[in-house]
């Protein structure tokens, strides 16, 4: 990892502006909660890896985004959320469609909610030609599984750079294991390593996926905190306890502290409670963006916190 990078860490992947709806508790059809008051809204920034890139820069990183916005007013919105945050998007692509957004459904009681997402097909189009001098200026590179042909290919022109590229897995398709081998360190949700092996114990699951690849295979666990597999050491960190206002993006929060800190040098162990601190913290504010964390933040949360 070369500190005299322009970037430390560039990412290549999803944005999304938000419209959140916090209701007194999930809709269902029939009987009392087929209708309901709205109790607040919001419309807020977000996307797993605008999101990420949010966090690196809020944790002090040079961060830069390439991907592809709308050229609608959601489009502006999310490049002005960017710059305002100190992420660079000079080289985001602003495509004739409009800007992904998801309508977000949450539980005022529990903090958890549906995502209801939509992306014109346009805006993958806008991902086919990388420039492959900027995302090998990097420190690292982030990906996401939104648009599997870009990622892969980004991930493919950084690890021949030998820069390291971190991804979010949320989703397994035809493409998955392929993107798996090609990233240096894969973050799955929850979901993802049972459904790519068959196993429902996580251990054995990322055990399995060993046979992809030799490089960090981590899974996030919400509620119950995050797993590592580094090299043959499973390394396991619990979730920090907080009174849950809102999910939303606390996995992609958790990507950002994570590769703040493994850029930093830190050991295994100490990345996954500094992500899953970030995590909390985002967890206790409604919106994605909204929830990144300062380093002040974490560092409380980490001092004071109890864990799961």
């Amino acid at each position: 990892m070369d500190a005299r990078a322009e970037w430390d860490v560039i990412g290549i992947g999803a944005n999304s502006v938000d419209y959140v709806y916090c209701l007194p508790a999930y809709p269902q059809p029939g009987g009392p909660h087929a209708k309901m008051r709205i109790t607040t809204h919001a419309v807020t920034c977000g996307g797993q890896v605008a999101t990420a890139l949010a966090t690196c820069a809020a944790l002090g990183l040079r961060a830069k985004y390439v991907g592809s916005t709308g050229k609608d007013d959601n489009g502006r919105r999310i490049r002005d959320e960017l710059a305002r945050r100190a992420v660079n998007a000079d080289d985001a692509t602003i495509c004739d469609a409009p800007n992904q957004s998801a309508v977000i459904l949450l539980d005022g009681a529990s903090g958890e909610r549906i995502v209801l997402w939509d992306r014109d097909d346009r805006l993958a189009a806008g991902l086919r030609r990388l420039p492959e001098e900027t995302l090998t200026s990097a420190r690292l590179l982030h990906v996401d599984d939104v648009d599997q042909d870009a990622a892969i290919r980004a991930a493919a022109i950084g690890r021949a750079a030998g820069i390291p590229v971190t991804s979010d897995i949320d989703r397994v398709t035809d493409r998955t294991e392929e993107l798996v081998r090609t990233v240096s360190i894969a973050i799955f949700a929850e979901h993802v390593p049972k459904a790519l092996t068959g196993e429902d114990d996580l251990e054995r699951a990322l055990r399995t996926l060993r046979e992809l690849q030799t490089g960090q295979l981590c899974v996030t666990l919400g509620a119950r905190g995050a797993m590592l597999l580094n090299g043959d050491q499973l390394f396991y960190e619990p979730a920090f306890q907080v009174d849950t206002v809102d999910t939303t993006g606390a996995g992609d929060v958790f990507r950002g502290a994570f590769i703040a800190a493994f850029l930093r040098g830190r050991a295994p162990a100490e990345i996954l409670r500094f992500a899953n601190a970030a995590a909390a913290v985002s967890c206790t504010r409604l919106g994605a963006m909204n929830g990144v964390p300062t380093r002040d933040e974490i560092s409380a949360m980490m001092q004071r916190a109890t864990v799961k």
